[in-house]
């Protein structure tokens, strides 16, 4: 089992690099996901995310996540063969998490240099846990 800690790294270089490791049948946990970074600015995401509220009817879908690690989680499914049996395999052996659980406080945290909020050309990036306060479901 590895554990990733999402904090100051890019959700879809995080995503990508997971993703690549579910499929070769590894089980992963990430934590922290309220911290990870989108890129671009905070306008351009609202207009992307901020019409989820809006999208279908409320009891009948499409339900698109608004929590911080439901939305790295489904950024990850979207880089799997998730229409395949070894992509849907692969996507239930991930699990994010909302801050740090206590089985996973003595765990080897590992981190990703690669998705370093640090490699970004330009400081326009929202973190997953203020644009899921905008679009309204977390209140952390």
């Amino acid at each position: 089992m590895i554990v990733y800690d999402a904090s100051d790294l890019v959700v879809g270089r995080l995503s990508s690099h997971v993703a690549k490791q579910l499929l070769l049948g590894k089980e992963i946990k990430i934590i922290n996901c309220e911290k990870a970074v989108l890129t671009g600015s905070k306008t351009t995401l609202m207009s992307k995310f901020g019409n989820f509220k809006n999208i279908g009817k409320p009891f009948h879908g499409p339900f698109t996540p608004r929590m911080p690690d439901r939305i790295l989680r489904r950024s990850i499914k979207r880089m799997l063969p998730h229409k395949l049996a070894r992509g849907r395999e692969a996507y239930k052996r991930v699990m994010c998490y909302i801050g740090t659980p206590e089985e996973l406080k003595d765990q080897n945290i590992q981190t990703l240099d690669d998705a370093n909020l640090t490699r970004l050309k330009s400081s326009n990036y929202t973190k997953l846990g203020d644009l899921s306060r905008l679009i309204g479901k977390y209140d952390k």
